[in-house]
């Protein structure tokens, strides 16, 4: 909070708004979009967690409403105990979702460290005309949130080897997929202000941060938020370090009902791995936009409202 912005005119999102990523104009062209992310294994197959670091990645660039180009590979690995063929399967992994995307991996940076972590640092190109942010949201604007919750609870749970299998295929599967097809079907509507992915902060906390930069109130609908199958009885034995605190900092601002479960609060707070989309947008394409999203195959839910700023200057109300 001390680092003074930039006072570049051509900067036209920074990390005032906590977005997804950063935009520079450029003159006479796109506008140049950039962000990088990287952790420590969520899966123990090391393809599979090459793929779902890339996924992650990505997927700051799609929520800004634009589409990647370039990615730099970050990696960190220890001098010992790993097979060169495990660190190239990581390798593998994400350059084969690079390429699904249509992204060039130029290079990157490797150091010796005793605890793996991967990722990328991602530029992209937009209009500068259609960019979102999460400082766009309006009163009356409809939420839509393109995957499940929960793969904090599922992560955590396989590390101590208790996530029955089908589970962990159903996280899986969610993160290893591109949030393109969303992005791409969100660029054809019309009304769509803002927009987030869901990642480390969790639902709340990404949509804090939407509340936030916006000046409105999130009403959000605990009971339509969409969750693995089974995770929620997998909360209690499971809660990360990451869920705590994230309520810890965020729970301040977030109004919870006194009926609301410990398991689905829990949940709304759960730090996520290459989650998906949350959309606000006005209330008139907002069928429209979510018939689209299932026609081309992207599972949706209608999870809230944005509202003018509660007297209370709640961010959230959960109901």
């Amino acid at each position: 909070s001390d680092i003074p912005p930039s006072n570049d005119p051509r900067v036209l999102i920074d990390f005032r708004t906590a977005d997804d990523a950063g935009v520079y104009e450029w003159e006479g062209g796109p506008a140049l979009v950039q962000t990088v992310d990287f952790f420590t294994p969520i899966v123990d197959d090391p393809y599979v967690f090459g793929q779902i670091a890339a996924a992650n990645s990505l997927s700051d660039i799609y929520a800004m409403g634009a589409q990647p180009r370039t990615a730099l590979a970050i990696a960190a690995f220890p001098k010992d105990g790993l097979e060169p063929g495990t660190i190239e399967a990581v390798f593998r992994g994400g350059y084969d979702k690079l390429r699904e995307a249509q992204t060039a991996l130029l290079g990157g940076h490797t150091v010796q460290d005793q605890e793996i972590k991967f990722g990328y640092a991602v530029t992209g190109a937009a209009d500068p005309g259609r960019l979102l942010s999460n400082a766009g949201a309006r009163p009356g604007d409809v939420l839509l949130l393109t995957k499940r919750i929960g793969t904090g609870i599922i992560g955590t749970a396989i590390k101590a080897d208790r996530a029955p299998a089908a589970i962990v295929g159903q996280a899986i599967a969610s993160m290893t997929a591109l949030n393109k097809t969303a992005a791409d079907v969100m660029a054809t509507v019309t009304g769509v202000h803002a927009c987030t992915d869901i990642t480390g902060f969790g639902l709340l906390g990404h949509a804090c941060e939407v509340a936030q930069a916006s000046g409105v109130t999130l009403l959000v609908d605990a009971g339509a938020v969409p969750l693995f199958d089974g995770v929620e009885a997998m909360v209690a034995q499971n809660r990360s370090g990451g869920l705590t605190a994230n309520r810890k900092h965020f729970g301040r601002r977030i109004s919870l009902p006194d009926d609301l479960t410990r398991e689905r609060a829990d949940l709304l707070f759960d730090p996520q791995t290459s989650g998906g989309l949350l959309i606000a947008v006005a209330e008139p394409g907002a069928d429209d936009l979510r018939q689209r999203l299932r026609d081309r195959g992207v599972e949706v839910a209608t999870v809230g409202r944005a509202v003018e700023r509660a007297e209370d200057d709640a961010l959230i109300h959960v109901r």
